[in-house]
């Protein structure tokens, strides 16, 4: 491999979070990963991706199905990857970017869920960056696959 690309990958892949990473990075992928079956699946009680699609439609997301299918996606494999701790950067970047997007849909109602607020929203996307910037941490892919690039 190419040492510049190694180089680069080897930065996005390297992580000093210890055990942290893995303590904030499995349950934030779990629900992701919950929330994005129940857009693209309709598991868990979701509406599949049709509904979510009207949905996304009716809050000034169009086209409603690729905004399904793209929020679904990251939320879902995204969830994946960052409680393996595989490609944790990327994926803490794209699920970060999602829940900015849902931040900006729940902000008119205030803080609360109960009110449909933001605050889930602004919980994800505080652990989401959190992991762009410490990485997966030592119990993770991310640290196996940047140890043989060594």
């Amino acid at each position: 491999m190419n040492t510049r690309y190694e180089n680069r990958i080897k930065a996005v892949l390297t992580t000093d979070a210890g055990i942290g990473g893995l303590v904030l990075r499995v349950p934030l992928g779990v629900v992701l990963a919950a929330h994005g079956a129940q857009k693209l699946f309709g598991w868990f009680g979701g509406y599949g991706l049709e509904g979510t699609a009207g949905w996304m439609e009716s809050v000034g997301f169009a086209p409603g199905l690729l905004m399904a299918l793209l929020a679904g996606s990251a939320e879902f494999f995204g969830g994946i990857f960052l409680a393996l701790g595989l490609l944790t950067r990327p994926a803490a970047l794209v699920a970060a970017f999602t829940m900015l997007m849902a931040l900006t849909v729940h902000i008119g109602n205030g803080l609360f869920i109960s009110n449909n607020g933001y605050e889930f929203a602004l919980t994800l996307l505080a652990a989401s960056l959190a992991l762009v910037f410490l990485g997966g941490g030592s119990l993770s892919a991310d640290r196996q696959v940047a140890a043989r690039l060594s």
